[in-house]
């Protein structure tokens, strides 16, 4: 057992579900877990190697001592949800547009902690997409004119949402203008509702230089909009 694997040792034919030209499609155990009391979806594209590697290597440590699944599934989400800086970022961002006040919270650091019954994270496409081996960014090929990747986000993500018995009240915050850009779709489709998805929120990647600048631009409309989602 290990802690992190190579891509050779795990993007193999034995993972592999589905692949469509220099697009591959890779297994992980992590999006097996779904909270169903969440009241806020942290919502990314697709989960990329570093949470493969962690939700892998965490599955295989677990089995060697547990035969609870559904406690296994829980472990991996929390070893392969957002972590370092990313969920510092995240998590500071969420305080500066107030969701903390609205869930009644110190700080949106406790939705990954003693809270994390109120938060769902999840991504799009559920399952490790690469392109050419590399981490896929929902660009080259652009995720909502991909017929082959959307069919996951039809397939999983929305039934992922149905299965909550009040789904229809979830704030969605997308990690990105293409997560945005698919929530708008699926809005316009009527798969979700107008006043579910919290738009203009920033990418958390430090590599967003201009994160802290779309954050203030878009700050006051996202608190007042979290402020009456929750009221």
């Amino acid at each position: 057992m290990k802690d992190k694997y190579t891509k050779e040792e795990i993007l193999t034919e034995n993972l592999l579900i589905d692949k469509k030209d220099n697009m591959e499609v890779y297994y992980a155990p992590h999006n097996e877990f779904l909270n169903p009391k969440a009241k806020i979806f942290i919502v990314g594209i697709t989960p990329g190697f570093q949470q493969m590697n962690s939700a892998i290597s965490t599955a295989r440590k677990e089995l060697e001592i547990s035969d609870n699944i559904e406690e296994i599934q829980y472990k991996c989400k929390v070893a392969a949800r957002f972590s370092g800086g990313l969920r510092k970022n995240i998590i500071n961002m969420l305080d500066e547009i107030k969701l903390n006040n609205a869930l009644c919270v110190n700080s949106c650091s406790e939705l990954f902690d003693n809270k994390d019954y109120l938060l769902h994270t999840v991504s799009l496409i559920p399952y490790p997409v690469f392109v050419k081996k590399q981490n896929y960014t929902g660009h080259t090929p652009k995720l909502i004119k991909s017929e082959f990747l959307m069919k996951y986000i039809y397939d999983n993500f929305i039934n992922e949402l149905k299965q909550l018995e009040n789904h229809e009240d979830i704030l969605l915050i997308p990690l990105g203008k293409a997560v945005e850009e698919v929530l708008d779709k699926l809005k316009e489709e009527g798969y979700i509702s107008g006043n579910q998805v919290l738009t203009g929120f920033p990418h958390p990647s430090g590599a967003n230089v201009n994160r802290l600048i779309q954050l203030e631009e878009n700050r006051v409309e996202m608190t007042s909009f979290i402020k009456n989602k929750f009221e």
